[in-house]
């Protein structure tokens, strides 16, 4: 993860925080984390802003263990051990990374149903930084 500055961290706290997209109004596709320009067309600039569901299906993830956290998830990782990010395709269509919580990683599988929550990320320069991660649904954990 890159650093993130206090300013821009604010400015992008309704994605972070309520899964806010942008639709293009040209060709339908829904951009998240919202971009200047759309991904799929590479030619509208007329957006609407679209809440997203925040449910999705894991496409793919890895597990970050001993000497493998970046930076920012150093704390994490002494103190929790290891834990999982996965690549998520949303429902509404955008596939993003994020991070998964309340499982353990080997429970988590390819095709997985998960569900955004809003969780402590990290933090830095004195401001804990708050978003989204992804918890698995009760049926795929229960079933």
């Amino acid at each position: 993860m890159a650093y993130v500055s206090v300013p821009l961290y604010k400015r992008t706290i309704p994605q972070r925080y309520g899964l806010v997209g942008l639709r293009c109004k040209k060709c339908g596709w829904i951009n998240f984390p919202p971009k200047g320009v759309c991904k799929n067309c590479k030619e509208s600039l007329d957006f609407e802003k679209v809440k997203l569901s925040g449910k999705g299906t894991i496409y793919s993830y890895t597990v970050i263990s001993a000497a493998a956290a970046p930076p920012e998830f150093s704390k994490q990782e002494k103190y929790g051990g290891t834990y999982v990010v996965a690549l998520v395709d949303l429902d509404e269509g955008p596939r993003i990374v994020a991070q998964l919580t309340d499982c353990k990683p080997g429970e988590v599988k390819i095709g997985m149903r998960v569900k955004a929550v809003l969780r402590r990320i990290y933090e830095d320069e004195g401001v804990i930084r708050y978003g989204f991660k992804f918890k698995p649904q009760e049926e795929d954990l229960n079933g």
